[in-house]
C-alpha cells in the first residue's frame, strides 16, 4: 500500500523536472533565435569598373525595404555612406545598382517616388538622383551599354514579376489568359522615351550587351516566365532591328543561364547544365560562336560546379565554382581548358544568380564580397581574390553558440560524397548525443559555410546540444556534372544510400546516439524528409518543409512542371511510372517516424496540397503529426514573425523527440 501512494509522487516529481527542463529549453531556443535574428544583413555587392567604389544592400529588421550604400573604400578613412532616391530618414525598395562603363555613375531601381520601382541614375560624387522611367510594372537587371549612353533592363509590362519562390497570387478567373513577359527595354542615360525592343511573345530571363553596342545575347523563352526556364534557347537580338535570331537550343537535360559576350564580341559564353531552380546555376561552361553552331564544352569532366563568370581577355575567364562543399575563383584558359586557382574556401562565392555575394572589378582581380563561415558573421570585404579585409564591423559583437565545423567526405557505392558536420556547443567527447540530419534543396545545390540564419537552418540546433550533419548527396553541385546528373529518374535512390552511408560515417567518428537522429529538409529537402520515413524508420522524428508527397499529383499542381521533364525523362502522363516509384505517398503505411510538416499557404513551388496529403495519410495511420500553413508566404517566407515562428516549431519538435533528461540534449556516454 505505501507504494501506492509513491508511484504518483515519483511521477509528479518527474513531470516537475521534465517540464522545468522543457522551460529551459524553449528559453534556449529563443535565445539562439534573438541572436540569429539581431544579425545584421548584406547582400547584392557591386564594385565599380575602375575597383574604387562599392555598394551593397541592406534590410531592416522589420523586413520592410531595402536600403542602399555606397563606399569609396581605398579612400583612409572612408566610412559608408547611404544613397537614394528618396529622403534619408525613409527605407524604400531600392536595389539593382549597375555602374557606367567610367565608374562615374550608378543605376538602379528605387520606389522612392512612388509604390512603382523605377530606374535611377546617380552620380557617385555628389549630385541628386535622376529618375529617368515611369513604368507601370515588374523591372529588372539594369545594364549599361559599353559606350555609357544607355541603360538595358528586363520589364514586363502590367505584370508582378518576382519568380516562383515568391507567394502565387489567387488563381481565380481564366488562368494564364493574360502573360506578361519580361521584354528588353531601354533608355538613354540622360532621360527620355523607353524602347521595348524584345518581342511580346518571349520572356528575357538573362540577357548581355554586345561590346559595339547594337545586338544583345538574350536566353528566353514563350511565357508563362515562371514555368518555361527550362525550355529556353539563346538568341541574339538586333536593337536596330528588334529581330531575334535562335543560335542555340539546348538538350532537353540541360539548361542555360548567363550569356556573356567575349570581348571582341565574337563568341558567347554560358553556363549549360542539369539546373533544377532558375538563379540556382551549376553545369559547365561552355563558348558558342556567335552567329550559332556547336556549343564547346571548356570544363568537360571537371570536378566542380562553374556558377558565375566574367571575361578578363578573349582568351581567359575568371570562373567561381561550387567545390567540395564549399567554392573556388579560378582563370580558365579558353584556349587549353588549364585552370589557375586564385582562391578556394568553404563559403561558394558567386556574382551571378539568386542572392550574389561577390563582384569583380574590370582588372580581373580587385573584388568584393559578402562573407561568412560558421565561425564569422557575415561582413563587407575587399581586395585582390583571396586577400579580402573587412570594411564593415556590423555583426563584430556576434559570437558563435554552435561548436566547430568540419568537412566530411565518405564513398558510398564508388562515388565520394562530402557534407557538413557541426558540432554542439561545448562538445564533451564523453558524452553522448542527438543528431539533426538536414538534406539541402534543389536538387541541384548544395550546402556550404555561412553564419546560421532563421531561413530554415538547422545549424541553430548544434548550440541546443546537437550534432547537425549537412550531407550533399548525389544529384549536387561541387562534384561535376556527372554528380550533379546520378539522380536522374532515381529520386530518393542513389541520393538517400548516400546520406545513409554518410549518417554511418559520422557514427563512426562522433558520439552520436543512433537512437536519437532526426531528418528534415525545405522544397527538394521536404520531399526527401518525406520520401526518407516511408523508406527507414531509422530516424526517431522528422521535420518536412514544403515537401512533396506525390509526385503525381504535384506534377498537376504546381506552377513549374516543365523542370520535372529533365529529372524524369518524361511528362507524368506518358511515363507514370517513373513518377509513382519516388512518391512518398506510394510507401506511406510503412511510416512510423513523428513527422512535423511546414509549408507556405500560397507555395507555386511546393503547393500546399502535397503538405496536406502527407499530412492526412499520417494522421489517419496514427502516426504523431502536426501541419502549420503559413497565411500568405511562398516558398521563400518573408514575414520575419513566421520565419522565426517556423524555426521555433522545428526545434521544439526535435527537443521533444531527441532530446532526453540531463544537461542539455547530451547524455552520459555508456
Amino acid at each position: 500500500m505505501p507504494k501506492s501512494g509513491w508511484v504518483p509522487r515519483a511521477v509528479a516529481l518527474c513531470a516537475l523536472a521534465c517540464a522545468a527542463r522543457s522551460s529551459a529549453q524553449e528559453s534556449k531556443i529563443d535565445r539562439v533565435l534573438q541572436q540569429l535574428e539581431a544579425v545584421h544583413e548584406f547582400s547584392a555587392v557591386t564594385i565599380s569598373p575602375n575597383g574604387q567604389w562599392l555598394t551593397w544592400a541592406e534590410s531592416p529588421k522589420d523586413g520592410r525595404g531595402t536600403e542602399l550604400f555606397l563606399m569609396h573604400w581605398k579612400e583612409p578613412g572612408a566610412k559608408p555612406v547611404r544613397i537614394s532616391a528618396g529622403e534619408s530618414t525613409k527605407t524604400f525598395e531600392e536595389h539593382g545598382v549597375s555602374w557606367s562603363p567610367d565608374s562615374t555613375r550608378l543605376a538602379f531601381f528605387s520606389n522612392a517616388a512612388s509604390e512603382q520601382e523605377q530606374v535611377f541614375v546617380m552620380p557617385v560624387k555628389g549630385g541628386r538622383a535622376t529618375q529617368l522611367t515611369h513604368v507601370n510594372g515588374y523591372v529588372t537587371d539594369i545594364r549599361w551599354s559599353p559606350d555609357g549612353r544607355q541603360l538595358a533592363f528586363l520589364y514586363a509590362e502590367g505584370g508582378g514579376g518576382g519568380g516562383p519562390l515568391e507567394a502565387e497570387p489567387a488563381q481565380t478567373g481564366v488562368i494564364e489568359g493574360q502573360i506578361h513577359n519580361q521584354r528588353i527595354a531601354v533608355v538613354s542615360s540622360s532621360g527620355g522615351e523607353l524602347k521595348q525592343l524584345s518581342p511580346a511573345n518571349l520572356n528575357i530571363y538573362e540577357y548581355d550587351w554586345h561590346p559595339g553596342g547594337r545586338l544583345f545575347a538574350a536566353i528566353a523563352a514563350p511565357g508563362p516566365a515562371d514555368n518555361n526556364w527550362w525550355i529556353a534557347q539563346l538568341y541574339v537580338l538586333d536593337a536596330d532591328s528588334q529581330r531575334m535570331k535562335a543560335i542555340y537550343r539546348p538538350p532537353v537535360e540541360q539548361q542555360i543561364a548567363v550569356p556573356r559576350w567575349s570581348p571582341d564580341g565574337k563568341q558567347i559564353a554560358f553556363i549549360g547544365g542539369l539546373m533544377s531552380d532558375q538563379g540556382f546555376d551549376g553545369g559547365d561552361l561552355f563558348l558558342l560562336p556567335a552567329e550559332g553552331g556547336d556549343a564547346r564544352n571548356l570544363t568537360p569532366g571537371m570536378k566542380a560546379s562553374p556558377s558565375g563568370f566574367k571575361w578578363q581577355t578573349n582568351h581567359t575567364i575568371v570562373v567561381t565554382e561550387e567545390l567540395n562543399g564549399g567554392g573556388a575563383i579560378a582563370t580558365l584558359s579558353v584556349d587549353s581548358g588549364e585552370q589557375e586557382v586564385l582562391w578556394k574556401g568553404s563559403q561558394d562565392l558567386h556574382e551571378d544568380g539568386n542572392f550574389p555575394n561577390f563582384a569583380l572589378a574590370k582588372d580581373g582581380r580587385t573584388s568584393a564580397a559578402i562573407r561568412s563561415t560558421w565561425e564569422k558573421a557575415p561582413e563587407v570585404d575587399a581586395g585582390p581574390i583571396g586577400e579580402w579585409h573587412d570594411l564593415t564591423h556590423a555583426n563584430s559583437d556576434q559570437n558563435p553558440q554552435w561548436g566547430q565545423a568540419e568537412s566530411l567526405t565518405w564513398e558510398d557505392e564508388g562515388v565520394r560524397v562530402q557534407g557538413w558536420l557541426l558540432y554542439p556547443d561545448h562538445y564533451d567527447a564523453a558524452k553522448r548525443y542527438p543528431m539533426v540530419v538536414e538534406i539541402h534543396g534543389g536538387p541541384s545545390n548544395l550546402k556550404s559555410a555561412h553564419w546560421p540564419s532563421t531561413q530554415f537552418d538547422m545549424s541553430a540546433m548544434a548550440a541546443l546540444g546537437y550534432f547537425v550533419f549537412f550531407p550533399n548527396p548525389r544529384g549536387s553541385y561541387g562534384e561535376g556534372e556527372a554528380f550533379t546528373r546520378a539522380n536522374i529518374k532515381d529520386f530518393g535512390g542513389g541520393d538517400l544510400r548516400d546520406v545513409l552511408a554518410g549518417v554511418d560515417a559520422v557514427l563512426g567518428r562522433v558520439p552520436v546516439d543512433p537512437n536519437r537522429i532526426g531528418v528534415t529538409g525545405w522544397s527538394y529537402g521536404g520531399f526527401m524528409t518525406m520520401w526518407t520515413v516511408t523508406q527507414t524508420n531509422r530516424f526517431k522524428a522528422a521535420v518536412a518543409g514544403a515537401g512533396i508527397a506525390d509526385w503525381l499529383s504535384y506534377y498537376g499542381e504546381n506552377a513549374i512542371d516543365e523542370w520535372m521533364i529533365p529529372f524524369f525523362g518524361a511528362s507524368v502522363y506518358d511515363d507514370p511510372a517513373v513518377y509513382a516509384k519516388s512518391s512518398p505517398i506510394t510507401f506511406i503505411k510503412q511510416v512510423k517516424t513523428p513527422t512535423l510538416v511546414l509549408v507556405g499557404e500560397r507555395d507555386a513551388e511546393c503547393p500546399s496540397p502535397q503538405s496536406f496529403e502527407f499530412w492526412h495519410a499520417l494522421k489517419t495511420l496514427g502516426v504523431p503529426t502536426e501541419l502549420v500553413v503559413y497565411a500568405g508566404e511562398g516558398h521563400g517566407f518573408h514575414d520575419p514573425k513566421d520565419r522565426l515562428d517556423r524555426m521555433r516549431r522545428t526545434l521544439g519538435w526535435f527537443d521533444q523527440y531527441l532530446s532526453s533528461p540531463g544537461s542539455g540534449a547530451a547524455t552520459a556516454a555508456r
